[in-house]
Order: C-alpha cells, then sequence, then structure tokens
C-alpha cells in the first residue's frame, strides 16, 4: 500500500508543498488535507519564507478527491458536513497565507485539485495540463465553502460552465478564460515556477504580503477608512523602504530583510 501525504521542501527562501497519492493521480484523501493544513500553517508563521509552490508528485498535480474515501465520509449529512467543513478550511488557509502561492500544474488538475489551484496567487500549467470538476458526473455538487475560491478566480459565468458541462478544459482553454497566469512547455513548468517563485523573493517581502492584504481588502465594497488609508503607508517606516531606495540611487541590487 503506497503512503499517501504532502512532502515539504525549502530551497532558499521558497517552500515547495508537494501532493503525493501516486496510485490515484495524487487525489487528495482526509490525511493529506490534514497535513496540507498543518504545512500552510507552519509556513503562515515562518517569516524566513518569501514564496509558497504548491504541486504534485510525478506528472500530475491533483485528480480531485479520493472518491472511495468520501464515500465513507458522506455517509450522513453530519459526516460529510464535518469532512468538506475541514477541507474548506484548509482551502482559506491557503488562499489567506501572507507569502504569496503559486500552483505549479502537469497533468489533471480536477476537483480538489482545481480547488487548491484557485486558493492560489498564480498558477503556472504544462501545455498537456486539463482543469474541470465534473461532479456531476458522480452525482454530488461541490461545498459551497470549497466553490467560493473557483467563483471568486473565474466568475460566475465560467464556474457555470466548468460546473454544469462537467468538461475538461484545455491549458489554453484556461489561460484564455483567465483560469491561469501563464502556460508553458511540460517540461519546463517546475523551471518556470521556481524562477517566478525567485523573482518573488528577490523582492521587498513586506511589500508582498501588504498587496496581497490589499488585493483581498479591495474586493469587499466597503470604502476604506482614514486608518486604513494611513496603514497603507506603513512601509515608510520600514527598513526595506530605506533599503531600496538607496539600492536605487546607488545603481545596486536591493538587500531586502523583511523589515
Amino acid at each position: 500500500m503506497t503512503t499517501t501525504t504532502v512532502h515539504r521542501e525549502r530551497t532558499d527562501q521558497i517552500a515547495t508543498l508537494t501532493l503525493a497519492n501516486p496510485d490515484k493521480l495524487n487525489a487528495m484523501n482526509a490525511a493529506m488535507w490534514e497535513e496540507l493544513r498543518q504545512a500552510v500553517h507552519q509556513i503562515a508563521g515562518d517569516a524566513e519564507i518569501r514564496c509558497v509552490i504548491l504541486r504534485g508528485a510525478g506528472e500530475f498535480f491533483a485528480a480531485g478527491g479520493d472518491i472511495e474515501e468520501l464515500r465513507e465520509a458522506r455517509a450522513t449529512v453530519d459526516s460529510a458536513l464535518a469532512y468538506h467543513e475541514a477541507v474548506g478550511q484548509v482551502l482559506q488557509a491557503i488562499q489567506q497565507l501572507p507569502q504569496p502561492t503559486l500552483a505549479a500544474i502537469q497533468g489533471p488538475c480536477a476537483g480538489a485539485g482545481l480547488e487548491i489551484a484557485c486558493a492560489c496567487d498564480l498558477r503556472i500549467a504544462g501545455e498537456s495540463a486539463r482543469f474541470g470538476a465534473p461532479v456531476m458526473k458522480l452525482g454530488f455538487s461541490m461545498y459551497p465553502g470549497e466553490l467560493a475560491g473557483l467563483l471568486a478566480l473565474a466568475g460566475p459565468a465560467l464556474t457555470r460552465e466548468i460546473l454544469l458541462e462537467g468538461r475538461l478544459l484545455t491549458a489554453a482553454d484556461a489561460l484564455a478564460k483567465g483560469l491561469l497566469t501563464r502556460v508553458v512547455a511540460d517540461a519546463d513548468v517546475h523551471t518556470e515556477a521556481m524562477a517566478t517563485a525567485r523573482r518573488i523573493a528577490a523582492g521587498a517581502p513586506l511589500v508582498a504580503r501588504w498587496h496581497k492584504q490589499w488585493i483581498a481588502r479591495l474586493q469587499h465594497p466597503a470604502p476604506l477608512d482614514e486608518i486604513e488609508k494611513r496603514a497603507s503607508f506603513a512601509f515608510v517606516e520600514s527598513a526595506d523602504y530605506a533599503e531600496g531606495l538607496a539600492a536605487f540611487l546607488e545603481k545596486r541590487p536591493p538587500r531586502f530583510t523583511g523589515r
């Protein structure tokens, strides 16, 4: 029996989380969701990490949820609610990570895999990747706590297309419809993901966190109050702001410390 897990690696200031359930195309089960939750929680509190990559083991991202396990997990409405509420909380934790996140996608990215990818800030896919959530063919609907991330990224029209038709989108279709950041050759996915992460990590980490914060805040209809407006200039008192200006004027690369 193959052990399923979420592997965690670190390269300099970049963390990589790898979903591994090789016998089932990296389909997510309860143990993997829990390991992913723990890993995300640990990363959130690590100020040294400046970017997070999520990927699947081998040539697959994640083909959905473990259907055999779900059959048992949904024996009752109460057990189904508990299972999927926990999943929704993990997705929310990914979305709320202070560090920028990107999904490096190869092969199938469906159901739970699509939900994880949508929770990330950026999505880089290989040309042969496929995207969808054909749960209508299995007789169940996507839990609202999981659907929220897809809806926020894709919008209602594309979300309807994905869920009502149940077809898988090609990487080219997904890019054209705004679901992806970029598409590269299959062999280049992880190289491009790491290059992207390095570009992010080279920037001021506090600025990346602030940009994520303000992007999330501005999606709410309430206007900014005066306290929030003043808070948007917190960078003025940071060491990284002084370093960034000095490096520019001295024509040298900046050395950001996250302070």
